[in-house]
């Protein structure tokens, strides 16, 4: 039952956050654009735990950080909520239930992978992939791309990516200092979301309005800056180095956790745009799989709850079960600790940003110029992430020298799904899914 509007809602205990995180992690379908709207609509617009702007503001840091932005939205509002165990609470919850269910399908994969059934469903599968970046794309680009001058910063960066081959991080530095210097000399430019200021939509009163104080865990002081920021590194070289005495620093799970600690830190824009860094770094550098079984743990992560950079989970647990890093008997076993390791290392600098940054962010709201940067980093990773459909698209649509007409269909029907009808992700991947086992089966 929905509250009037005057009447603000009932203070939330740690017990009913933890129900609702816990159920969220397993139905967060649908990538970060999902992810976002899931909590919007329940957190903002029903429940009303939080303002819009307040989301909105939480939402722009998230986006400007490296890592998940919906996953770091969680741990932002759980610690907004609850001080830092909430946003512990919030964090672990949103990703557990996806590396559960990832861990199981990547043991599927492996181990069963070979057999027609699963052939043929991740034949339907990986062009559909393919149509949801395109949507992804769309999706932040209708939401970010305001203005020309939004535009041409997003069609630069995929010219940059694609053509000119420019580091990733690059593209994001200069996005930063273009938005950094325009949000000072043209700040109607580089209004938060590209939304006008004065088109702020309000659901009613929340627990966290907009001109609700600041709480005192979210005041900044220097000495908790440093505890947080101290704690979490002490933690993360502590892993690592246990990993690296008990399995040398030359060891596959050792050089995981660098690997992905690194892949973390430049997560600008979320799982799409990091993805190729990823893909150089697992394919190619440390061959811990091979270029089709990469577009296999993508079509994989689709299909789960989660955010979408727990494919790390599944790169992970196929490095490890293919270089038998416990002996040729314990592959399984190998594959989870590899699954977990990728995973501790790549969302443990997520929730330092949040536990550590959050207090500087809320006293930055309504601060134009400090989100101006945000908005253009937001537009270059639409040139980005589309580019990302171009390299899966590359792989996916040329077999063997060949043009593969039946997966070019697949992902056109995918995309007239996906823009005009507006199915949902996973009713489309089933669909896909189903097509890929009629085709192979045809042609098998």
């Amino acid at each position: 039952m929905t509250l009037p509007a005057d009447i603000p809602p009932a203070p939330v205990t740690l017990r009913m956050a933890f129900w609702y995180w816990l159920k969220l992690g397993f139905i967060s379908f649908g990538g970060p654009a999902g992810q976002i709207a899931l909590m919007h609509t329940e957190l903002v617009e029903r429940r009303r735990w939080i303002s819009e702007q307040r989301f909105l503001h939480a939402l722009n840091y998230c986006m400007l950080l490296p890592g998940p932005e919906a996953t770091q939205l969680a741990i932002y509002i759980g610690w907004l909520l609850h001080k830092t165990r909430g946003g512990i609470l919030a964090g672990l919850l949103f990703f557990l239930p996806s590396l559960l269910i990832l861990i199981v399908l990547s043991w599927i994969y492996m181990a069963y992978g070979t057999l027609p059934v699963v052939a043929g469903i991740l034949y339907g599968i990986k062009p559909a992939v393919v149509a949801v970046v395109l949507a992804a794309a769309w999706r932040i680009g209708s939401r970010t791309l305001k203005n020309r001058t939004l535009l041409a910063i997003a069609v630069a960066a995929f010219l940059a990516i694609a053509l000119g081959e420019l580091p990733f991080p690059l593209i994001v530095l200069v996005a930063a200092s273009i938005g950094f210097i325009g949000g000072r000399l043209l700040p109607a430019q580089f209004q938060v979301g590209g939304q006008h200021p004065d088109s702020r939509a309000s659901y009613g009163i929340a627990l966290i309005d907009d001109n609700t104080p600041t709480p005192a865990h979210a005041r900044f002081t220097w000495p908790r800056l440093a505890r947080v920021a101290l704690g979490g590194l002490a933690l993360g070289a502590g892993v690592w180095l246990l990993l690296a005495w008990r399995y040398g620093a030359a060891g596959a799970l050792a050089q995981m956790g660098w690997f992905f600690t690194k892949a973390a830190l430049m997560t600008f824009g979320g799982a799409y745009a990091v993805l190729p860094y990823v893909y150089q770094g697992g394919v190619e550098h440390y061959q811990w799989l091979t270029a089709p079984q990469m577009i296999d743990g993508l079509a994989l992560g689709e299909t789960t709850p989660g955010p979408l950079i727990m494919i790390v989970a599944f790169v992970g647990f196929v490095g490890a079960w293919s270089h038998a890093i416990f002996g040729p008997g314990s592959v399984l076993l190998a594959g989870v600790a590899g699954a977990c390791v990728a995973t501790f290392f790549t969302f443990l600098p997520s929730f330092m940003f949040i536990l550590a940054g959050g207090p500087l962010v809320e006293a930055t709201r309504d601060n134009v110029r400090m989100t101006a940067p945000l908005t253009a980093i937001s537009a270059a990773v639409v040139g980005v992430i589309v580019s990302l459909a171009v390299f899966f698209g590359q792989h996916v649509f040329v077999q063997n020298g060949q043009i593969d007409i039946a997966a070019i269909a697949i992902s056109a029907a995918a995309c007239v799904a996906l823009f005009r009808f507006k199915v949902g992700t996973i009713k489309l991947l089933a669909a896909c899914a189903v097509a890929g086992l009629v085709l192979s089966y045809r042609h098998g």
